[in-house]
C-alpha cells in the first residue's frame, strides 16, 4: 500500500514538473502577449485551457490503459475487483488537480511579470 502511495506521489511530482516546465518555456510568449495589450485574465485562461487539455488527454489515455491492464490481471486476482471505482475516480481527479496547479502557478507568475523583463530573460 505504501508503495502505491509512493508511486502516486511520484506521478504527481512528475506531472507538476513537466507542466510547470512547459509553461516556463512559454514565458517569452506570455511577455509578448502582455506587451501587446492582453490582460492578465485572458493570458491565464489561454495557458490554463491548453495545459488542462493536455492533462485531460493524458488522463483519458491513462484510464484506457488502466482498464486494459485490469483485464490482463483479472485472472490473477482472488476475491478482489480488477477495477476499484474509488481509485478510478479519485486518482485521475487528484492528478488533474495537480496539473491545474502546475499550470496555474507559473502562468500567474509569468503574467504578473513586466513584459520587458520576460522578453529579456532569454
Amino acid at each position: 500500500m505504501l508503495g502505491l502511495f509512493g508511486l502516486l506521489a511520484l506521478a504527481a511530482v512528475g506531472i507538476y514538473g513537466v507542466m510547470a516546465y512547459s509553461v516556463s518555456q512559454r514565458r517569452r510568449e506570455i511577455g509578448i502577449r502582455v506587451a501587446l495589450g492582453a490582460d492578465r485574465k485572458s493570458v491565464l485562461t489561454l495557458v490554463l485551457s491548453e495545459g488542462m487539455r493536455l492533462a485531460i488527454a493524458g488522463t483519458m489515455i491513462g484510464l484506457v490503459g488502466a482498464f486494459g491492464a485490469s483485464q490482463l490481471i483479472k485472472g490473477l486476482l482472488y476475491n478482489v475487483q480488477a477495477i476499484d471505482p474509488v481509485a478510478v475516480i479519485d486518482v485521475p481527479l487528484l492528478l488533474v488537480g495537480v496539473a491545474a496547479m502546475a499550470v496555474y502557478l507559473p502562468a500567474r507568475r509569468a503574467a504578473a511579470a513586466e513584459p520587458m523583463r520576460a522578453l529579456k530573460s532569454d
